[in-house]
């Protein structure tokens, strides 16, 4: 069957899809708010911890309740930080979903979100695990701050030198055309909607998990990081020098880590 697109001599279908567009952008922009809104009375709690004493994992040895925190913390935090990045190929796949007119467009739009937020999901797993390990070696403070000079280093080093990878760049590509990767990836139906958003999820996540490793260095809570990674990620997406930025700040993590590790 051919695609159709809304006819122009029947408004009540551009207006339900006027009515559908906002209630998806609304819903993006109240995930992202509540994701923040955590993340804020986290960091306000680890600052009260006489007042708020289970905002923390255990110092001592971990147990589920500790993982379960920590994985939640991760979790919320890739929302957070994502979920803006990802809003403008989440709302044209949902746009074109209303132009051919075919299945229930809101279920598809949500399945495509969600496939997105799966993949970041067992990222902040892997990451929980690798914060377990680094908790159980001493090399990470309570506070969630790397204790040692020379890994922390390492990590910087290597975030910077994967900016210029061929890897990163043809993750980028793909992240910031939304329109290019909707064509090319597309599937139909609502099973392909889901694979969709766990690819362009996939994309996201080569692009930017080395980035997100630097939490490890910094401060896994420090919120000024958190938003400015955010930040980062966005201008990187949508710059049209996104290349030469990452360039720039690959050398610039370099440095730092070289700096750090004292070499």
């Amino acid at each position: 069957m051919a695609s159709t697109r809304p006819s122009a001599t029947t408004p009540e279908k551009w207006n339900r899809a006027l009515i559908e567009n906002g209630a998806l952008a609304a819903g993006l922009g109240t995930i992202t708010l509540l994701a923040w809104t955590y993340l804020l009375f986290q960091a306000w709690a680890m600052d009260h911890m006489d007042v708020v004493d289970m905002a923390m994992p255990s110092m001592q040895d971990w147990g589920m309740r500790d993982l379960t925190l920590v994985f939640t913390m991760w979790a919320i935090m890739m929302i957070g930080m994502m979920a803006p990045s990802a809003s403008p190929m989440i709302l044209l796949f949902a746009r074109i979903q209303k132009q051919r007119n075919v299945g229930r467009p809101m279920l598809a739009s949500g399945l495509f979100l969600l496939g997105y937020l799966l993949v970041w999901t067992g990222f902040s797993l892997a990451v929980t695990l690798v914060q377990w390990a680094l908790h159980n070696a001493l090399l990470i403070s309570p506070m969630m701050v790397g204790t040692n000079p020379q890994l922390g280093g390492a990590v910087l080093i290597a975030a910077g030198i994967y900016q210029w990878t061929p890897a990163k760049q043809a993750c980028l590509a793909q992240c910031r055309s939304p329109i290019g990767f909707l064509l090319n990836e597309w599937q139909d139906g609502n099973r392909g909607a889901l694979l969709m958003g766990l690819r362009h999820g996939l994309f996201c996540t080569g692009c930017c998990w080395l980035l997100m490793l630097i939490l490890f260095v910094v401060g896994v809570m420090n919120l000024l990081w958190i938003t400015l990674l955010t930040a980062y990620v966005l201008l990187e997406k949508f710059l049209p020098q996104a290349p030469w930025v990452s360039h720039v700040t690959g050398l610039a993590l370099v440095v730092w880590g070289i700096w750090m590790a004292g070499f």
